[in-house]
C-alpha cells in the first residue's frame, strides 16, 4: 500500500454543532455502530478534550492524542505535541497494520486544523440543531463531493433523524 488517506469522522448538527461542555449533543446508537465499524482497526487522532470526553482508549484502534501538555500520559494512548506529528504517527501505524486510512476524531479545533489535509469526510448529518460550544468546519461544496450515502436506519433509541454522507475532495 503506497498511501494512507486522512479521513475525518463526525456527527454534525444543522448548525454545525458537534459538542457542548465536552460531551456529544445527542445520542445516536445506530450512528455509533456505524462509527465503530468504520474506524475499527484504524488509527484515531483526537485532541485531549475529546479523549477525556470519551473517558478511555477506544478498543481495537490505536488512539493518538494531541496536547501541548508534555506531562499528559494517559494509559493506552500515544501522545503528541502537534497535529502533524500525530498524523505522521497514525500514518505509520496504518501502513504497519495494512490499513488505507486514518481518522481525525475531533474536536472542533483539531477538525479545523486538519480539514485542509483531509481527503475524505464521513459525516453524519443530524437533523437537529443543538446548543454547542464545538463546531465542525463548513463543508465547501466547491471542494467536496458526496461519493456514497450509507443506509444506516434510525432505531427507536436514536434521539434525532440523520443521514450519513461520505465526501471526497474534488
Amino acid at each position: 500500500m503506497s498511501t494512507v488517506r486522512i479521513a475525518m469522522i463526525a456527527a454534525v448538527g444543522r448548525n454545525g454543532a458537534i459538542g457542548a461542555g465536552g460531551k456529544l449533543v445527542w445520542r445516536l446508537p445506530s450512528d455509533f455502530a456505524f462509527y465503530k465499524a468504520t474506524t475499527m482497526g484504524k488509527p484515531l487522532v483526537m485532541g485531549r478534550k475529546t479523549f477525556e470526553s470519551i473517558g478511555r482508549p477506544l478498543p481495537g484502534r490505536t488512539n493518538i492524542v494531541v496536547t501541548r501538555n508534555a506531562d499528559y500520559k494517559p494509559e493506552g494512548v500515544e501522545v503528541f505535541a502537534s497535529l502533524d506529528a500525530a498524523i505522521d504517527r497514525a500514518k505509520a501505524v496504518a501502513m504497519r497494520d495494512g490499513k488505507d486510512e486514518i481518522f481525525i476524531n475531533g474536536g472542533g479545533d483539531i477538525y479545523r486544523q486538519a480539514i485542509d489535509s483531509a481527503e475524505r469526510l464521513y459525516i453524519t448529518h443530524v437533523e437537529a440543531e443543538a446548543e454547542g460550544d464545538s463546531y465542525f468546519p463548513e463543508i465547501d461544496p466547491g471542494q467536496w463531493v458526496v461519493v456514497e450515502r450509507p443506509d444506516v436506519p434510525r432505531s427507536e433509541k436514536d434521539e434525532a433523524d440523520y443521514q450519513i454522507a461520505i465526501y471526497e475532495r474534488r
